[in-house]
């Protein structure tokens, strides 16, 4: 049964196939780096070669609009800011003035030596407590290549301790009933609130906090402890706010100190 050039025999309706697709060879008026349908003699094929010849370094194809090709393409730093957005009016002049004065004092009366043994109490005892909550409900904990199996609850900073515990929350292993009335929705915002202590305890050369932040971050530790039904914990960490209370206010208006 012959194809090209010629009809299916006892069919005479059926188009007799042109010699130069048959050839797959250059038709006048189009180009020889392209090709016509072997079946649809009128059609052009234009080979990948081709595309990328016309492209050629520039990446654009030359049109009678003199359209750009890449102006089309959205470049892989585009975010939702470079879409559709606004602007808000300025403020008042007034305003940004008042804004750009000099910050309010605020209290600060712990010494820098003070402020990073109280946080570091804080910080160990949240892990005792991260510990503790772990061992008595039998949660796993993933082993890493790069760490050593914890033994101790030193062996995880509470940073490590935070993302276990989130991690346990949203893949749905700690159960509602464990947690200080159920509050599991409530667990990982209260976990977030106490990351601060890890850098606050471990980076002691950071600035001086004022008293206010202080007593938040321990504040924040005690949430923790309460959630997670410690009573031990909960009862230390309070103690220790307390007492970083009863020195701050010991020491306001005593010279030396900004109270």
């Amino acid at each position: 049964m012959a194809l090209y050039g010629s009809r299916l025999a006892g069919d005479p309706s059926m188009p007799v196939m042109p010699e130069t697709a048959r050839r797959y060879g250059p038709t006048p008026g189009v180009p020889s780096s392209s090709a016509q349908d072997p079946f649809f003699p009128g059609k052009v094929v234009r080979s990948r070669a081709l595309e990328e010849n016309t492209l050629g370094r520039s990446g654009s194809v030359p049109t009678m609009s003199g359209f750009d090709a890449r102006s089309s393409r959205k470049p892989s730093n585009r975010d939702e800011f470079d879409g559709p957005h606004q602007f808000l009016d300025p403020p008042p002049a007034g305003s940004v003035a008042a804004q750009e004065r000099d910050l309010p004092h605020v209290p600060t009366n712990l010494l820098v030596q003070e402020q990073d043994a109280f946080l570091s109490q804080v910080h160990d005892r949240l892990s005792q407590c991260a510990f503790d909550f772990v061992a008595k409900y039998q949660f796993p904990i993933p082993l890493e290549q790069d760490k050593r199996p914890v033994q101790v609850p030193s062996d995880r900073e509470w940073t490590e301790w935070v993302f276990l515990l989130k991690r346990l929350a949203t893949k749905r292993r700690i159960p509602a009933r464990v947690l200080y009335q159920g509050q599991i929705k409530q667990l990982i915002t209260v976990l977030e609130n106490s990351l601060e202590m890890r850098h606050a305890a471990k980076h002691q050369s950071r600035p001086l906090k004022d008293d206010r932040n202080v007593l938040q971050l321990i504040s924040a530790g005690l949430q923790v402890a309460k959630i997670l039904k410690d009573a031990a914990c909960m009862e230390y960490i309070n103690n220790l706010y307390l007492q970083t209370e009863r020195i701050i206010e010991a020491r306001k208006g005593t010279p030396g100190f900004l109270a």
